[in-house]
């Protein structure tokens, strides 16, 4: 094993460090530090969420081809059970300041659920159905654009299309139009 100094934050030097240092270039941080498991330096990989900055399940819009070449995304997204709802890796950067040992940038350990929300909350897409459906408001609010000027235009189907909407948000078929889930309340 090689010794050699290594750059402390503190600005002091220190020569008892094991250090592996890849010939090509010089490596001055954490990973180029063998990995000793009786150290405080742990695997990236390892670390709490709370050191991470994680980002959104990648959107593949349907390209098998992608998620085969990358291992990894949401081929759609949404589901209203728990086993309709698909689960994808997601990519992580370990914060600025925090050391570990390895790549700073990795594919996380868990799987996180392919979900995600724009803005609609069901009980307020319910309010508008069961009070202003009559004027499409509900419609207007989920993106279903072309059926709100349909039932604007006839005021709900003089009532009825009015009542179905209620029947189709309570039991689910009436979904946002770009495919988000409803907002939680917690």
């Amino acid at each position: 094993m090689e010794k050699g100094f290594l750059f402390q934050p503190n600005g002091l030097y220190a020569d008892d460090y094991k250090i592996i240092v890849d010939e090509s270039e010089d490596c001055w941080n954490e990973s180029c530090l063998s990995f000793e498991p009786n150290s405080p330096l742990v695997y990236c990989s390892y670390l709490p969420y709370e050191f991470l900055e994680c980002d959104d399940p990648l959107d593949l819009q349907n390209n098998e081809t992608k998620e085969e070449q990358l291992g990894y995304g949401c081929m759609e997204f949404g589901g209203q059970k728990y086993d309709e709802v698909k689960r994808t890796k997601i990519m992580c950067t370990v914060l600025p300041g925090i050391e570990c040992y390895g790549d700073r940038e990795f594919l996380s350990k868990n799987t996180f659920p392919c979900v995600k929300y724009t803005g609609h909350y069901f009980v307020t897409t319910l309010l508008y159905s069961v009070l202003l459906g009559f004027l499409a408001v509900d419609r207007f609010h989920l993106g279903h654009t072309g059926t709100a000027i349909g039932k604007l235009l006839t005021l709900g189907a003089v009532g009825i299309w009015w009542i179905v909407d209620i029947i189709l948000l309570v039991t689910g078929v009436l979904m946002p139009e770009d495919g988000s889930n409803w907002n939680p309340y917690y």
